[in-house]
């Protein structure tokens, strides 16, 4: 089983790393799709085998450009391992890769003519989240996830080989509306684990959000809890910042969700320009992150209290829905819009 990576940084890290050749490397890729990331492992058993490695490789690149990022616990440090993933970076695109990663991701480079800034970009925003822990205004957030999350998605494309603006732009449109309904899935944990807010200060102002008051009500309400849990009992009732911050909070994720259901909808137009054989794995992600704004609408916005998610039974209706297509072209299942 692959370690953490963080754990790996000993064996593949920057004062020492081993060498592999492409199939020790591929194999290394593989294994770490299965071990990390639970939803990648669900879909790419329903990807066509020609397309399944090169998604292995883009993924281990992520996988260890997010981890550098946000699992090091230090952002000095965190900097400059993310400098180092650059600089192996620069190596694969001069033809000597030496990071395993890298060693696997060159063959997919060469083969599916992918430019190098899509990669540069999500090392661009891994930085930025060292540097940057609150936004101004909305726009802000929107020109982070051109960094943090479009480029994912256009490096979809690529694979694909669909390299055309039109595919790139809708495809943008779902990448960013799946990185917001992350933030507003995650506010809390975001708080607690990393001192980040990624609700905008213009739109919280809007809704008379405070939203350094709400940070600390947040850690203060983690810190009830666990008092709590060490007593043997439950939580404490929530303290009366709590309950008045939750009206203003309430909203403030309303009028979130409501910007983010748009780039959904828009996004949707690009499922039947991509090629036939990966509309499912497409439309299984867009589900997804649409079923987690669905499941904010239905606790109130409250996820102030606790974070929504999809449980196996949830991620495995959404694979038949997506599967519908495929299997009876002409029948599809209708997405439910948002409010």
């Amino acid at each position: 089983m692959v370690r953490s990576i963080i754990d790996q940084l000993d064996t593949y890290g920057p004062d020492q790393c081993a060498r592999m050749d492409y199939a020790q490397a591929a194999d290394y890729t593989r294994r770490l799709t299965r071990t990390h990331y639970e939803n990648f492992t669900v879909v790419s058993w329903l990807l066509p085998r020609d397309l399944k490695d090169d998604f292995r490789h883009v993924y281990a690149f992520c996988r260890w450009a997010d981890d550098l990022g946000d699992e090091v616990g230090d952002p000095e440090r965190s900097r400059e391992l993310l400098g180092w993933w650059r600089r192996e970076l620069d190596a694969c695109y001069d033809g000597r890769p030496r990071h395993p990663v890298f060693v696997a991701l060159r063959s997919t480079i060469e083969r599916r003519d992918i430019p190098r800034r899509p990669f540069d970009d999500l090392i661009d925003a891994f930085v930025q989240d060292q540097e940057v822990r609150r936004y101004d205004t909305w726009d802000q957030v929107l020109d982070y996830c051109t960094r943090s999350a479009n480029p994912v998605g256009r490096l979809v494309l690529y694979l694909c080989g669909h390299r055309d603006e039109r595919r790139q732009r809708l495809s943008d449109a779902t990448c960013t509306a799946l990185q917001l309904a992350n933030f507003w899935q995650d506010v809390r944990r975001d708080v607690l684990e990393r001192d980040r807010i990624y609700i905008s200060r213009d739109v919280a102002e809007e809704h008379d959000l405070d939203l350094e008051q709400m940070a600390l009500q947040v850690r203060h309400d983690e810190s009830r809890r666990q008092d709590g849990a060490a007593r043997g009992g439950g939580p404490a009732p929530d303290a009366n910042g709590a309950a008045a911050l939750l009206p203003p909070f309430r909203a403030t994720v309303r009028a979130v969700v409501d910007r983010t259901w748009p780039l959904f909808r828009d996004g949707r137009r690009l499922l039947p320009l991509v090629r036939r054989d990966v509309r499912m794995d497409i439309r299984l992600f867009t589900l997804g992150g649409e079923s987690i704004l669905r499941k904010i609408e239905r606790r109130g916005y409250d996820t102030f209290h606790g974070r929504p998610s999809l449980g196996k039974p949830a991620r495995l209706a959404l694979m038949v829905r997506a599967a519908v297509p495929r299997l009876w072209p002409g029948r599809g299942v209708a997405i439910e819009g948002g409010s």
